[in-house]
């Protein structure tokens, strides 16, 4: 269709589409114009990062929660959850041990739980800080005020992963409790990228009630906020929740999005997640190979990762970080690209940062 096509070459040659262009793309996906977008936004990524997928290495280190966000496993209301919650000495061991294995990025992740107060959060940064100086710290512990943000960011945090979930107001209330707002969410966004983080937003694709405009709002939002890191997966139910019996998100749906988000933002930093992983075996290549070009392994000792199920049927979760890191070089060597151990700092960021 002629107008398909126009609307596909708008998005290579601008990286800018309007809410209708955006929907009409959702509306007549297929086949072809997914593997032509997967072409497109392959090439944009390899443009300005070559083949290079960057690792981040994940201690998830608290599966408690005090939200009850209706898909979420490690919700408050979920009397099934087996708790647990790393000590600030295990933490520090996991990043050690990632450290040894190449990592220069750290992920800490974590349901948001009271007992880890902002002075515990800087202690924590600043022993991975002080005992390794090259690695990046990631947090990605929900939402905080300004000033708990400045004071990790003040300690030597570096990025800040928080998903705006849905970017309409109306479809973020049918997924949480009245306590939560999209917009207090999408305040804290902006407060990140104002504290200077390298920020991380994202959804994710076929949540309940989710439409293709649900699906505009959120391409146009993310380009607005212009994170240097979007994180989206396919929404995957957990037995101990309100969707419990909803569909999981579509794989191909979820790639085609990630050639989209690759294309609107061309220097974003876009991991090939877990979730996508859990619904098909070659779902982070898939990944890939749509214009991804992030892994995130599991660095959280393997006794707690069956404990910290956001959805059912993780992958990952008996095997050593070692392990796992020797079979995704072997995957993403199988495709072309190479796994590298360096920070994998978004370059737009830091040519920002190095007045460039």
């Amino acid at each position: 269709m002629a107008e398909i096509q126009d609307i596909i070459h708008k998005l290579c040659d601008t990286g800018s589409l309007t809410r209708e262009e955006i929907i009409r793309l959702l509306e007549n996906r297929d086949s072809e114009t997914q593997a032509l977008l997967a072409e497109k936004a392959s090439a944009v990524a390899r443009e300005h990062y070559g083949n290079k997928v960057f690792v981040r290495g994940l201690i998830e280190f608290t599966n408690y929660c005090k939200n009850d966000c209706y898909y979420c496993g490690i919700r408050c209301g979920n009397k099934n959850a087996e708790r647990y919650r790393l000590s600030v000495e295990e933490i520090t061991e996991c990043a050690s041990y990632g450290y040894g294995l190449g990592f220069r990025t750290i992920v800490l992740q974590g349901g948001e739980d009271r007992f880890y107060t902002d002075d515990m959060m800087v202690d924590i940064i600043k022993s991975i800080k002080k005992e390794h100086p090259d690695v990046a710290v990631t947090l990605s512990i929900g939402e905080k005020s300004f000033e708990s943000y400045k004071a990790f960011f003040d300690a030597g945090a570096d990025r800040y992963l928080l998903r705006h979930e849905t970017a309409d107001f109306d479809h973020y209330a049918k997924l949480h409790p009245k306590n939560l707002s999209a917009e207090n969410r999408q305040q804290c966004l902006y407060n990140l990228k104002k504290i200077g983080f390298q920020t991380g937003a994202g959804f994710m694709v076929g949540s309940p009630y989710q439409t293709f405009e649900n699906i505009a709002d959120d391409l146009l939002f993310l380009k607005k906020l212009d994170p240097e890191m979007i994180g989206i997966g396919p929404f995957i139910p957990h037995k101990d929740t309100v969707f419990a019996d909803e569909k999981a998100g579509d794989l191909n749906l979820t790639l085609f999005l990630l050639s989209v988000i690759r294309l609107m933002l061309p220097t974003v930093l876009l991991p090939a997640t877990t979730a996508l992983g859990t619904i098909d075996p070659r779902g982070r290549e898939l990944g890939i190979l749509a214009g991804a070009n992030v892994v995130m392994p599991n660095l959280s000792p393997v006794g707690v990762r069956k404990k910290y199920a956001l959805y059912d049927n993780k992958i990952c979760t008996g095997e050593e970080a070692a392990e796992c890191m020797n079979c995704l070089k072997n995957r993403i060597g199988n495709i072309g690209y190479e796994i590298v151990t360096d920070r994998g700092d978004n370059i737009k960021y830091k040519s920002m940062k190095e007045g460039k």
